[in-house]
């Protein structure tokens, strides 16, 4: 019998398949003593399978490259953690197994993280996998990961990891649904970037048999058990009609009546290029730069590398804009020779351009990296500065930029509410605003962005979140700049036509979502945008503000 269930579509598409679930390696070795003579023998096992486990994952990252390769470096050096591993080894010289200490010492951390502070606890989901990768070497079992199938399936876990979802094989993972995670965390970006169909945030996924069949639709968030004939002709239809539309569909971003709308791409490095222009990218709109940076947490790369790395997207866009972020270290994101180690809210404390001017050089030599890296291209640099609070902020980054001799156009990133509500002083300052709504939303409803508990409060179509985005754009317009979204909000096509209703010049995504964005932004007029995000804007929920944008769209 048909059923249905609803989490939160996070990436594109329809997937219909029979249900495999993750599998998971042994989670507690057995307790026991060892003599004192084995300690060091033990000791050495322990090592080699860290050793064995981070090159395993920063082999993974090489191969998935882009953001997947930042993120998985990130768990490597988890894994490689000094302080770990010195408690790995005093367990075991009182007694204990490699494999138990290894267990042990990562149940203890995991306490430390889990007690930080929600945006710090977001990232034991990572801690528990390498972890588990640890011990499951140790134990000689196999590996925590995706199943072994010939045939193609639909993916169910708990959450996934990202060194299980960087290397999914789209050919055999029809898509995926986790009972965790959230519309930002690192699955559902990663997921995105390969285009494949998912859900996350379903209670009760796990439930889901073995072999039943199950119809993903991964934007609206709805699993469909055991569907009917007559549902699988209905979203096959469906996502046939979005095919020939996306086919169809080329050339810059604009609504139906010719109001331009520019579609950039959210890029990692040089390796998220190739997709990026693939897909009509007409700029990249965010450039994350502190994946470079955590290639080496210890230090800052160097000024050469920093400008080999900048050039190589700056070139690949001729005559195209191309927003760069300055470093955003912090919270999620710790830098080990940047960032404080004893913060209690890591989220609230010294983030994004707050540690940039406790570390003037660090800054200084980025900005003149990206100055000697635009020298003699037909490129459209700007570059903005993450987690600006106030005028005060805008102004000190505007200088700074000032003073690395710097020609492009400077911004800054409104992700926290008094930078929206502020914005008109802000603007007095920079020449443009940069919506970062994950982090708008997080701040905004103290929800963080990695915890499936509170996602409703994390949906982007919060009419709270559209009020700010509203008051910034107005802002914008009212000084004569720009204002354009980098957060995941703009790869939803529906939502892109209310973003661009509500004012926004640009819409920035990942660049599996631009193909989706360009062709429904094209069915509709710049007025019935207006309207669509009016009707938006006036209800109390987001399920509401959905349904009102859809009725306006289509006409009901």
């Amino acid at each position: 019998m048909e059923t249905t269930l609803r989490g939160v579509g996070v990436s594109h598409g329809v997937a219909i398949g029979e249900v495999r679930h993750m599998g998971t390696a042994v989670l507690e070795p057995p307790a026991k003593q060892i003599p004192a003579e084995d300690a060091e023998r033990e000791q050495g096992r322990a090592r080699q399978a860290v050793e064995a486990v981070a090159a395993d994952l920063m082999a993974r990252g090489n191969l998935a490259g882009g953001e997947a390769q930042a993120v998985l470096e990130a768990q490597a050096m988890m894994a490689q953690d000094p302080e770990l591993m010195a408690d790995v080894d005093r367990r075991i010289a009182v007694g204990s197994t490699a494999e138990r200490a290894v267990y042990d010492a990562f149940a203890s951390y995991r306490a430390l993280l889990a007690g930080a502070g929600e945006y710090l606890a977001g990232r034991v989901a990572d801690l528990d996998d390498v972890r588990n990768r640890i011990v499951a070497r140790l134990l000689g079992v196999p590996m925590p990961g995706v199943p072994d199938s010939d045939e193609p399936y639909v993916l169910i876990a708990r959450d996934l990891a990202p060194a299980d979802t960087a290397l999914l094989d789209p050919t055999l993972v029809l898509g995926f649904v986790t009972e965790e995670g959230g519309p930002t965390s690192h699955s559902a970006i990663l997921a995105r970037a390969l285009g494949v169909p998912a859900v996350v945030a379903l209670p009760g996924a796990g439930e889901l048999a073995e072999g039943t069949v199950v119809a993903v639709d991964g934007s609206t968030g709805e699993i469909f058990v055991e569907p009917s004939a007559e549902k699988r002709a209905q979203l096959e239809a469906a996502a046939a009609e979005r095919k020939a539309a996306l086919s169809a569909s080329t050339g810059p971003g604009a609504t139906s009546d010719g109001h331009k709308v520019p579609l950039l791409a959210n890029v990692g490095g040089p390796a998220d290029v190739p997709a990026a222009v693939e897909a009509g990218a007409e700029g990249v709109g965010l450039f994350r730069t502190e994946f470079l940076f955590l290639d080496d947490s210890k230090q800052a790369p160097s000024e050469e590398k920093q400008v080999e790395a900048y050039r190589k997207v700056l070139e690949a866009f001729p005559e195209g804009r191309v927003v760069v972020r300055v470093l955003d270290a912090g919270a999620d994101k710790p830098l080990e020779f940047l960032t404080p180690a004893d913060e209690p809210n890591p989220a609230l404390g010294v983030r994004g351009l707050r540690t940039l001017l406790d570390h003037p050089d660090v800054l200084r030599t980025q900005l003149t990296a990206l100055a000697k890296a635009a020298e003699g291209l037909p490129v459209y640099l700007e570059v903005m500065a993450p987690m600006v609070a106030d005028r005060i902020d805008a102004k000190a980054f505007a200088d700074a930029c000032r003073a690395a001799g710097l020609k492009a156009k400077f911004g800054a990133m409104v992700e926290i509410p008094s930078a929206a509500l502020r914005a008109r002083s802000i603007l007095q300052e920079v020449e443009f605003l940069s919506l970062g709504t994950n982090d708008l939303a997080q701040y905004t409803f103290a929800a963080d962005r990695q915890v499936g508990a509170v996602s409703r409060l994390q949906d982007p179509w919060q009419p709270a979140l559209l009020d700010l985005v509203a008051v910034s754009a107005e802002a914008a317009k009212a000084e004569g700049k720009s204002c354009g979204v980098c957060g995941e909000a703009a790869s939803d096509p529906l939502l892109a036509c209310v973003l661009t209703g509500l004012g926004v010049t640009s819409l920035s995504m990942g660049a599996a979502s631009i193909p989706y964005v360009r062709a429904t932004l094209a069915k509709y007029t710049l007025a019935q945008c207006e309207r669509a995000a009016a009707a938006a804007r006036a209800t109390d929920t987001a399920d509401e503000a959905r349904t009102a944008a859809q009725a306006v769209l289509s006409g009901e």
